[in-house]
């Protein structure tokens, strides 16, 4: 398949890219788009072949369910029978935004979007691009990470070419994103309602607006295997380059005798994903360094792309540090957890 590479960089100056993106989509084609939170895998959301196309693209299972996109919250109500209350005030206070509701889907959604679901995760992204390509394919777009599945998201449009050109119709370049990892997923259809995946909008700001908010043990532990997927994220190993990684917990002094230890003693090509403040302890490993240790949107935004550069073939194991904390340190802890499959030593 030959994929076309398309630049937008303002929809008002490249409103020609932007309507060719968009007419792509309507048709059913796949068409990699940029969000504020990372690259997506776009087409329409309410056709079920063209849905299924996504799921050969990324080797993504069939049982992991696609968030749909929309540009405001009158759609919204096109796609679910019942729009609750708490929907109302999460989009006054988050959209748009990397917010994603579960709720009611109706019969307008197809099961292939839904994995089989009786409900239907939607969002309305903030970025420009993302917008004006959703608004000209006149469409819900369903759009997950523009990566084959369980590598590291696309948070640069050269990680989206490195995955998917051959695979989709087109990639759109609307340059590197802004926050770097997966919106936040919501379940509004429990209650009280329930985190089932953080991102870019914190517990914190979810509890202010809703007061009692449920956290999904899947989201700081292993998944039960045998559950129902309700939203991306929750059930498969994420996130993960070709590397084993392990994530080390401790002071920093303590972690670094750890790490150059097992470094020299493993047998492996052994690498460090660590914070700026650490990168001098390591010096006779290849390191890379991701944002400072509480800087919270700097690891968020740099996580992926660190994990790329790790993803060598000369590379075998990475040790991992990770934030600890509140706010956007969850999210950042969420997906590291996944990369590693949850294999953490605390030292």
């Amino acid at each position: 398949m030959k994929t076309h590479i398309l630049k937008i960089t303002d929809p008002a100056r490249d409103a020609h890219a932007v309507a060719l993106a968009g007419d792509l989509i309507a048709q059913g084609k796949i068409v990699a788009i940029p969000t504020e939170t990372v690259y997506g895998l776009a087409t329409n959301a309410l056709n079920g072949e063209a849905v299924g196309r996504i799921f050969i693209a990324k080797g993504r299972p069939q049982d992991n369910p696609l968030i749909v996109h929309i540009t405001e919250l009158a759609e919204l109500y096109t796609l679910s029978p019942e729009v609750p209350e708490s929907a109302l005030r999460l989009a006054q206070a988050f959209w748009p935004g990397p917010l994603t509701m579960v709720v009611k889907k109706n019969a307008a959604v197809p099961y292939e979007t839904t994995a089989g679901l009786e409900t239907v995760a939607v969002r309305c992204p903030s970025h420009p691009v993302a917008r004006a390509i959703i608004k000209a394919a006149g469409v819900p777009v369903a759009a997950p990470s523009a990566n084959l599945s369980g590598k590291p998201s696309t948070t640069d449009v050269q990680h989206v070419i490195k995955d998917m050109y051959g695979r989709i119709d087109a990639i759109v370049d609307g340059g590197p994103s802004s926050i770097g990892l997966e919106s936040t997923v919501i379940d509004l259809t429990c209650t009280p309602p329930r985190l089932l995946r953080p991102g870019g909008i914190t517990l914190e700001q979810l509890t202010q607006v809703l007061g009692e908010v449920a956290v999904d043990p899947a989201v700081s532990g292993e998944p039960d295997l045998s559950a129902p997927v309700r939203s991306p994220g929750m059930k498969y190993r994420h996130y993960a380059p070709d590397a084993q990684v392990l994530i080390v917990r401790g002071t920093r002094e303590h972690a670094a005798d750890y790490i150059n230890h097992q470094a020299r003693t493993c047998g492996k090509r052994a690498a460090v994903l660590c914070f700026d403040e650490e990168a001098a302890l390591y010096p006779d490993l290849e390191c890379v360094s991701y944002g400072p240790e509480k800087d919270y949107g700097a690891l968020a935004r740099n996580l992926f792309s660190a994990l790329r550069r790790l993803d060598s073939g000369d590379i075998d194991m990475i040790f991992a540090r990770c934030p600890e904390g509140g706010g956007l340190s969850l999210a950042v802890e969420n997906r590291l957890k996944k990369a590693a499959g949850f294999q953490t030593i605390s030292v």
